[in-house]
């Protein structure tokens, strides 16, 4: 089963590290966020990626192209160009296929654009700014278990702000930047049968979360999977440093890897 994910936003709101990069490739702990995504699914047998490309998309193929010498060290034989790789990472197996799906197109469009590469019943789905420590074998079993066309994940960031709890005038609680509400947004883990393409068009302005979702849910054909543990975006340059302090901290709660 393929992952795709979308990765030709401009990331405005990120514009002190989008200028010269698109916002996968914004490091963390020296290492895109799009490979901390890809290692997730990855660490659960999820090897194969299409990653659909639009604002300075080249960046993120010649990453790729050139993974083998950016990542590890090697050795060179001048004269010969006999070279040697030595592995400092595990990610022998992926298989990645790189898609342009345009500069201006909206979510749903840039999906619409890969479908030609989605030979099997059923495909994985996500963002190129968002990690998580969530199990993706119990994303998948809860999918297959309800035979609808689509899974959402539910997530509860953290609150930006403190919460309180008034009577009158008097505060009953207090809770800064409080976690585990009831409230969930869409944590842009998706599962979906092929069939879902019949949502989209390949139109610049056909947005994901907006008629092809909505009409999905129309439809009774989309379920969402309750996930109450880490989830967090990269919008801002603020979450950006938030992620990087997790990192360096070494309790990084989306690395479910080993190495």
């Amino acid at each position: 089963m393929k992952v795709v994910i979308l990765c030709g936003g401009q990331g405005t709101r990120l514009r002190e590290e989008t200028e010269i990069k698109p916002k996968p490739m914004v490091e963390i702990g020296g290492m895109p966020i799009l490979w901390h995504i890809m290692k997730t699914y990855s660490c659960y047998g999820f090897k194969e990626f299409i990653l659909c490309l639009g604002y300075k998309g080249n960046v993120i193929k010649e990453y790729f192209y050139n993974y083998e010498m950016i990542s590890n060290d090697f050795t060179i034989e001048l004269g010969t160009n006999d070279i040697k790789i030595h592995p400092r990472h595990s990610e022998h197996g992926w298989k990645i296929t790189l898609v342009d799906t345009g500069l201006n197109a909206m979510t749903g469009a840039r999906l619409k654009r890969i479908e030609r590469f989605i030979n099997e019943d059923r495909f994985m789905l996500t963002y190129g700014d968002g990690v998580t420590g969530m199990n993706m074998m119990e994303l998948l079993s809860f999918h297959k278990k309800h035979g609808n066309i689509g899974t959402v994940t539910g997530a509860s960031p953290p609150s930006r702000y403190g919460e309180l709890s008034i009577c009158k005038d008097r505060v009953i609680s207090f809770s800064e930047k409080p976690t585990g509400t009831d409230n969930k947004i869409n944590g842009g883990y998706f599962i979906f049968e092929k069939e879902f393409f019949k949502y989209l068009n390949d139109e610049d302005n056909c947005i994901l979360e907006k008629a092809p979702l909505e009409k999905l849910a129309l439809d009774n054909e989309l379920k969402v999977f309750n996930h109450k543990g880490f989830w967090q975006c990269m919008d801002t340059y603020r979450d950006f440093r938030f992620l990087e302090e997790l990192w360096d901290s070494g309790k990084a709660p989306w690395k479910v890897w080993d190495e």
